[in-house]
């Protein structure tokens, strides 16, 4: 049995076997049962010079079902390879290169790297586990070798990207010259220069925080500066001469990431997290873009990235940046670069260089930046986001807790491995992505655009000088943003309660002059009492929404405020109500004719009196007198609220809701006693449908593909035309925008489409340049490092072909704007 389980097992040596000991099975081992493995010659050949053969009798080798304690022979012939070398032909990995006594298995190294990807396992998980299936009962536990295991999977992360790369086929490295852009691409007509212009997304990550551990001397990197992580050593050297200018605060708003960069708690780390340049379109980590951060997100370490990985796209004209502080990092950036070294020196001057904010971090600027920095206004941005660093952080983010305590290599290896495959998941799922987007970008493009001609066509019968002047100051803004006026802008300022009150005490001062007076109090005037009366509503309405909200376990604490703002206002009330019976005594018949009807002496709560303003009191009785002044004064502050309402309605929803309901009855009630008619067609009846943030649109809305609500195009009563105007420039703008972006949205696909095909194909032949790049090799390595170059352009052409089947008739889409009709129209 013993001769029999070592010759059917000597071509699977690390199987593990059970054997029938007491009426139950018992686990052992081949080498238990006197199997040795002999490297170096054919499967049961022995070595022809066994005297200087090398014994193992305890080798140790990792495979993905356990640990195994082998015994090995390695060949003693004068013309042996190293031992390395024999243990490598047989797909054992060795610990070291001298004297190994511990290997592990190519499939357990890759079976580890992709599981490493996909759920960010740490090796000393991984190498629990294996310990685990050697024995779980903690009996006979395997020989420790999980610092072997690290350093084996460092050194097959690092040459696996080097073998992927190509460096073990071209004997020179790396030269990769243009691949897949059309020939002339340079000398494109300006209003085609966008197509071939390079998205770039910055962004910090302060999860990727790295302890202080080890060093670089201790544990240098493998890889430093070949893939996404930059040179380590003129990092630092850059940072070290620069690094303590100090840092520009921000005018914009309160970005944590400017303001706070000098105060960045740093205690106990070597890195408080990572940067990065991201191209914004395909989420792709870029070459030589990931660098540590060392006390918050400063321009230095930022502008050192950009610049680091502008070395590879020198020649692009047309660059877009998107940063969520670029409102504030753009503002200096071209002197700030032309003082650093030369061998990152970005020429700025012969590029026509966009700055943008991402989609999602838009709304925390200010409305100034929200309409200069918006991929949504500016031209050639298509639908991009800027959100691709973003993306990738939650990829990466996971392994986070493993990396923060890794030494400065092994981290920056890591991070490089998964930054790596996180990129080919990207290649690889591009005809997918691609085929979405361009399926959704086309029925987009044709809605937008059939919305804004119908949009344009009405308001051109209308409005013809107005849309021609609009169409010539947006087309003179995208031209030169910096100088031109924008034309998202409001250009009439908003009516206040504050405005309206002034310009109604101007006018009482005005009839003092003339020796009117129509107050009947020495310090209560007409209009302060209603202004008065109109704040008290408000704080009754606050209090009511406060009361019923304190529930049934609400605290003493809660309940004695509640009290103490009842009174306050119980107060304020009953001296209003005094001055009140001076300018409308009809005030004290209605109050006296109610409380008879309810036949009730119980006084009322402070939130529950009615003040009878004049509008309340028209819908208690048409025939109440009411100084017709005092209806005019509540007309205007209603008016002005409704309006001021509509301004405020993202933020406080419900609350302003039910405020612009209210101010709307109280001109319902006034409406015919002044004569005025035309309101309604102003402010209309809100219903729950049409309320809707503008920035989102309906539900399941955004910015590049919303419909507007009936109360974003309303005016003023006081500024009917100015703000009519405005508004309707402002939306006809972004109806114009969002017809554009999606019209340059499906190009832009369609050229990724071409250029991914394009790319495919190149990378195939280049492979196959390289497969007889290497001369002087011994046969067999030729063979080897050949079939692999071929096998790897094969699989180029197979992807190519992949997704050119899949996306079939989609590459044979003209441009909806190809027409020059259909052109002029877009442009209008």
């Amino acid at each position: 049995m013993n001769s029999w389980c070592k010759v059917s097992y000597s071509i699977s040596p690390l199987h593990r076997l059970q054997h029938w000991v007491d009426g139950h099975f018992k686990d052992t081992s081949l080498k238990t049962l006197g199997l040795r493995i002999q490297l170096g010659h054919r499967v049961g050949e022995r070595c022809y010079n066994p005297i200087s053969t090398v014994f193992y009798n305890d080798f140790v080798i990792l495979d993905v079902n356990g640990v195994h304690s082998v015994a090995v022979d390695f060949c003693g012939c004068e013309t042996a390879q190293s031992l390395t070398t024999q243990l490598l032909h047989i797909r054992w990995f060795p610990a070291t290169s001298v004297n190994p006594k511990t290997a592990v298995t190519f499939r357990l190294l890759h079976h580890f790297h992709i599981l490493s990807f996909e759920s960010k396992a740490s090796a000393f998980e991984y190498w629990q586990t294996l310990s685990r299936l050697s024995d779980n009962s903690g009996t006979d536990p395997p020989k420790d070798r999980y610092e072997a295991l690290l350093r084996m999977i460092k050194e097959w992360r690092n040459l696996t990207l080097l073998k992927r790369f190509g460096r073990g086929h071209d004997p020179e490295g790396l030269n990769l010259p243009g691949k897949n852009l059309p020939q002339g691409w340079e000398n494109a007509s300006p209003d085609k220069q966008w197509l071939y212009g390079l998205f770039v997304a910055i962004d910090a990550n302060f999860r990727l925080a790295q302890k202080n551990v080890s060093s670089d001397i201790a544990d240098p990197g493998l890889s430093n500066g070949w893939s996404y992580f930059i040179e380590e050593k003129g990092y630092k050297g850059f940072l070290h001469e620069v690094g303590k200018q100090p840092q520009e605060k921000s005018t914009c708003a309160s970005h944590n990431a400017v303001n706070l960069a000098e105060t960045k708690n740093s205690r106990g780390l070597a890195a408080t997290g990572a940067g990065t340049v991201d191209c914004s379109c395909h989420n792709f980590k870029r070459p030589c873009t990931v660098g540590d951060l060392q006390k918050g997100e400063k321009y230095v370490n930022m502008d050192y990235l950009f610049c680091s990985t502008m070395q590879f796209a020198k020649d692009l004209i047309v660059l877009n940046i998107s940063y969520d502080i670029a409102c504030q990092w753009s503002k200096n950036l071209r002197e700030r670069i032309v003082k650093y070294p030369d061998r990152i020196h970005v020429d700025c001057a012969n590029k026509f260089v966009t700055f943008l904010v991402p989609k999602f971090h838009l709304p925390a600027h200010i409305l100034a930046c929200q309409i200069t920095y918006s991929h949504n206004l500016l031209r050639g941005m298509g639908r991009t986001d800027g959100e691709a660093p973003e993306r990738g952080w939650a990829n990466i983010n996971p392994i986070a807790t493993s990396t923060r305590k890794m030494g400065p290599g092994a981290r920056r290896d890591t991070l490089d491995d998964h930054f790596g495959d996180f990129n080919w998941k990207k290649v690889t799922n591009l005809g997918v992505s691609l085929l979405q987007k361009i399926k959704a970008a086309i029925p987009e493009r044709d809605q937008h655009t059939r919305d804004f001609r119908e949009f344009n066509d009405t308001l051109v019968a209308e409005r013809p000088e107005e849309v021609s002047q609009w169409k010539i100051a947006i087309e003179r803004w995208e031209t030169d943003t910096s100088t031109s006026t924008n034309p998202f802008g409001a250009t009439t300022t908003t009516m206040t309660q504050a405005s309206v009150r002034l310009r109604l005490a101007q006018k009482e001062a005005e009839d003092l002059e003339r020796g009117v007076d129509y107050s009947l109090h020495s310090e209560i005037l007409p209009i302060v009492l209603i202004s008065m009366g109109i704040g008290m509503e408000e704080e009754q309405y606050r209090l009511r929404w406060d009361i019923s909200a304190l529930g049934a376990h609400s605290t003493d604490l809660q309940r004695s405020k509640i009290q103490d703002r009842t009174n306050a206002l119980q107060r304020k009330i009953e001296q209003w109500c005094q001055v009140q019976l001076l300018y409308m005594p009809s005030a004290s018949r209605v109050r006296t004719t109610r409380s008879s009807s309810a036949g009730t002496s119980t006084e009322e709560k402070a939130h529950e009196i009615d003040l009878l303003l004049p509008s309340k009191l028209k819908e208690h009785t048409r025939d109440t007198i009411c100084d017709e002044r005092l209806c005019r004064f509540e007309w205007e502050l209603p008016n002005t609220r409704a309006a001021a309402v509509i301004g405020n309605v993202e933020r406080h929803i419900l609350e302003a809701a039910d405020q612009y309901r209210r101010a709307r009855n109280a001109l319902q009630n006034l409406h015919q006693t002044l004569g005025e008619h035309d309101w309604q067609d102003v402010f209309l009846v809100l219903e729950v449908s049409h309320i809707h943030s503008m920035s989102e649109g309906e539900v399941g809305q955004s910015e590049g593909n919303r419909t507007l609500s009936w109360i974003w195009k309303m005016r003023g009563v006081s500024t009917a035309g100015d703000v009519l105007t405005d508004a309707l420039q402002i939306e006809w703008c972004k109806a114009r925008a969002r017809a554009n972006r999606w019209t340059e949205e499906v190009e832009l696909l369609l050229e990724e489409m071409r250029r991914v095909r394009v790319f495919l194909s190149w990378h195939a032949t280049w492979w196959d340049e390289q497969a007889d790049r290497r001369v002087g090799l011994p046969a067999a390595e030729a063979e080897g490092i050949n079939g692999y170059a071929r096998r790897q352009a094969v699989l180029r052409r197979n992807i190519r072909d992949a997704f050119t089947s899949m996306w079939g008739v989609c590459t044979l889409i003209k441009p909806f704007a190809s027409s020059s009709k259909t052109s002029d129209k877009l442009k209008m």
